[in-house]
């Protein structure tokens, strides 16, 4: 599985491993949370939220396209699966639900608990200032529905709590 470690071994700008590995680690994540999201969708018996939890799907998938041509112009072989925490997540996610039923409150609080996971992976790779300006541009862009969908599931817990 991808290591969360990110440092360049270069003294240059130029895109190298650690980069790619950066990214694709993102891509997985990003990946996580499109499941996620659907199955939330899926879930749910209010349409709003499971209106809610597609678009943002759909938005992760964007988000996803764009760093995997970022992946692959920088020569690198773009991420197309999740992580193993991520499926081991659902799974634990479906256990519960199969002892406790499922209710829009579980359902809000596992998806703002995968928001934290997610906005924190970003913030690391964010954290490196030595990205190549390209592969930057990408991950600033998918940081911004990151942070947003943070933010609205956020919102959208404390509403229900």
């Amino acid at each position: 599985m991808h290591t969360d470690d990110y440092a360049r071994t270069g003294a240059d700008n130029t895109a190298g491993p650690t980069d790619t590995a950066a990214l694709n680690t993102l891509i997985a994540t990003l990946i996580d949370s499109v499941d996620g999201y659907q199955k939330a969708a899926a879930d749910t018996t209010n349409p709003a939220f499971a209106e809610m939890f597609n678009a943002r799907a759909r938005e992760r998938q964007a988000a996803i396209t764009s760093l995997q041509a970022v992946v692959a112009k920088l020569g690198g072989n773009p991420e197309d699966d999740g992580t193993t925490a991520g499926a081991i997540h659902r799974g634990w996610i479906n256990l519960k639900e199969a002892v406790l039923g499922k209710d829009d409150e579980a359902i809000v609080n596992s998806v703002e608990s995968g928001e934290d996971y997610l906005k924190g992976k970003f913030e690391t790779v964010l954290e490196h200032k030595d990205l190549p300006a390209e592969a930057r541009a990408a991950v600033e862009e998918a940081w911004r529905s990151v942070k947003a969908g943070h933010d609205e599931m956020s919102r959208l817990k404390h509403s229900i709590d």
